[in-house]
């Protein structure tokens, strides 16, 4: 029998195989638990360029990414938009709902096509009523969120802008990559905008760091295609 997602997104998205009850932020839960919340799941197709929540919006929907993309951004006081991390099949967006704070800090934007699997927050709240084990699990999620945070946060301290871009580089291949025989490529587009957001650089300076690790032959361009012949 054909999967739910797999009849909404379609022949053409390519789907992470992992299911919202068997989420990492869900592990050890009993199978009537995961069977639980795989039923009561909610999916959406959302197009490229569309949003699944805005900053400064109301926290009441967790989304698994079923398949796609999605950026996460936000806007400071003075307008400047930073990207602040991009996520693809398998991850998870939305962390905000399970706080007393009931806003987004952040803006979630489709980097492409992206089906999602998902909970509102009065359905999360009941099955977490039904099954305590659930609550118990975002625990250790947030946790995990954390040392995430301050590794790339540490990142962000190598002074080395050439340095720092090739770790952001580095990283982002790592998690959305594909190994070919000439390296790993990251096959989606990213502007040196979005590359000035993730290593806290001006627009110019990424230019002229890219030209550098072009040279060293650190990173290599074909097309729209940008390749690391060799990670660290």
């Amino acid at each position: 029998m054909t999967c739910l997602c797999e009849q909404i997104a379609g022949k053409d998205m390519e789907l992470s195989p992992i299911c919202i009850g068997n989420l990492w932020i869900f592990e050890n839960l009993d199978p009537e638990e995961i069977k639980a919340l795989s039923r009561e799941a909610g999916r959406k197709k959302s197009v490229k360029g569309q949003s699944l929540f805005l900053q400064g919006g109301p926290a009441d929907e967790m989304f698994l990414i079923k398949g796609g993309r999605v950026k996460l951004s936000k806007v400071l006081e003075d307008g400047t938009e930073l990207t602040l991390d991009i996520r693809k099949a398998g991850d998870f967006v939305g962390e905000n709902m399970f706080s007393e704070e009931g806003q987004y800090p952040v803006s979630a934007y489709c980097l492409e096509d992206t089906l999602t699997c998902g909970f509102s927050r009065s359905q999360f709240e009941e099955l977490v009523l039904q099954h305590p084990k659930v609550g118990l699990q975002i625990i250790k999620n947030l946790s995990e969120r954390i040392t995430w945070l301050t590794g790339h946060v540490g990142s962000l301290a190598v002074t080395n802008i050439e340095n720092r871009l090739y770790s952001v580089l580095s990283n982002v291949a790592k998690e959305h990559g594909t190994n070919t025989p000439k390296g790993i490529v990251i096959q989606f587009p990213l502007t040196h905008e979005d590359l000035g957001f993730l290593t806290g650089a001006h627009r110019v300076s990424i230019t002229r760091a890219m030209k550098a690790l072009k040279g060293a032959g650190k990173i290599i361009h074909e097309g729209r295609k940008l390749i690391l012949p060799i990670m660290k």
